[in-house]
């Protein structure tokens, strides 16, 4: 088989834990980092002995890759630099907290390859930060920017959240436009959604919050004008960039490549093999430091999931599907198209303005087996 091309690394600790997050996530405990940092290195080891690893490109995420110390993070990557063939990594992203950003750390991840920084900033707005529980001020967040073009990142996302409870259209607006003006080279806005197993959920089962598909759609297509005006092209729904500046790593991940997860809770794919490794930091140290595998759950892909998958994320995308994927469920095609949602692109189908506003549900439409 071919080598891995994209590897990400998943780092659960945070300082706090959002009220609105799924992922897998511990708070940081510093006794616990040496050796989890020997476990990951060990499973890297172990990835290396099975499989050719060539990373065209490298994401930590998590969690908070940026809770760990300088020297933590001097330590995974010199360790991951010393095993890894990186002579084509065009890509090396790290999410950061603007609460966890020094001029020393960027410097240090710069200089050890990372090329490029995703941080969450979510607004700009004081009140809406501690309705999210971050733990940082939105001056903080300008500083930390600043900082990381000082260290010499030129290729910067931020991450931004509408549809947050409380939340204006005009403060929405606002942080759009302070974004624009800063000029990341990306940029994320996601819509809140309320994702079960967090404390946002349990309120939003309580009727304490609510959410209107009407208001969310509203933001969306004022995001979708105001970028576009600030000179970001709409890849993705979710994402956005200058020309040139997309995330190829999420993009391998939307076009359906191989991709190898290290970490607590990481996914990995090779071929028709997916597994996921054990939910615990504690568990996950114990397996792969003695020596055993870190997957807890293996499934065996069939064609018509991976097919299925790679239509409904690469619909998600600005470039669209071509036709020939979407063939086996061509009676849907022709509904949507006549519907308004798809429209055709050269010899590629893809989502209209109107399609991107009901994308997951008509991605429904295209998981399992054609009817």
């Amino acid at each position: 088989m071919p080598p891995i091309r994209h590897l990400y690394v998943h780092i659960p600790f945070c300082l706090k834990v959002c009220p609105y997050c799924s992922f897998y996530k511990e708070t940081l405990d510093r006794e616990k980092m040496r050796r989890f940092l020997d476990a990951l290195l060990a499973e890297l080891d172990q990835a290396l002995s099975r499989d050719a690893l060539r990373p065209r490109t490298i994401f930590f995420g998590g969690g908070t890759p940026s809770a760990l110390s300088t020297s933590q993070l001097e330590t995974l990557l010199t360790g991951m630099r010393e095993r890894l063939d990186l002579s084509e990594l065009v890509e090396w992203t790290l999410e950061m907290n603007p609460a966890t950003v020094s001029l020393e750390k960027a410097r240090m991840l710069r200089a050890l390859g990372v090329n490029r920084i995703s941080m969450g900033v979510q607004s700009w707005e004081p009140e809406l930060l501690k309705v999210l529980g971050r733990v940082h001020t939105a001056a903080q967040a300008e500083r930390s920017y600043e900082i990381l073009r000082e260290a010499g990142f030129d290729n910067v996302n931020l991450d931004l959240m509408f549809a947050v409870p409380t939340q204006t259209r005009a403060q929405w607006a606002a942080t759009l436009e302070k974004t624009i003006a800063l000029g990341p080279e990306h940029l994320s806005a996601y819509c809140l959604t309320y994702e079960e197993d967090t404390a946002f959920y349990r309120r939003f089962q309580s009727g304490e919050y609510a959410q209107d598909k009407d208001w969310d759609a509203d933001l969306f297509e004022l995001t979708l004008d105001r970028l576009a005006a600030g000179g970001y092209e709409p890849y993705e729904i979710s994402n956005h960039a200058r020309p040139g500046r997309e995330c190829l790593h999420n993009l391998a991940y939307w076009e359906g490549a191989d991709y190898l997860g290290l970490g607590p809770s990481a996914f990995s794919t090779r071929g028709m093999d997916r597994w996921e490794n054990v939910e615990s930091v504690a568990a996950y140290c114990e397996r792969v430091l003695s020596g055993k595998p870190a997957a807890e759950f293996r499934e065996t892909l069939t064609p018509a999931i991976r097919l299925s998958e790679r239509v409904a994320f690469g619909l998600r995308t600005s470039r669209g599907l071509d036709a020939a994927l979407l063939a086996p469920w061509q009676p849907k095609v022709d509904e949507y198209l006549e519907a308004g949602f798809f429209e055709p692109h050269g010899e590629k189908i893809r989502l209209t303005r109107k399609g991107k506003l009901v994308a997951d549900s008509l991605a429904e439409a295209f998981m399992g087996e054609p009817e």
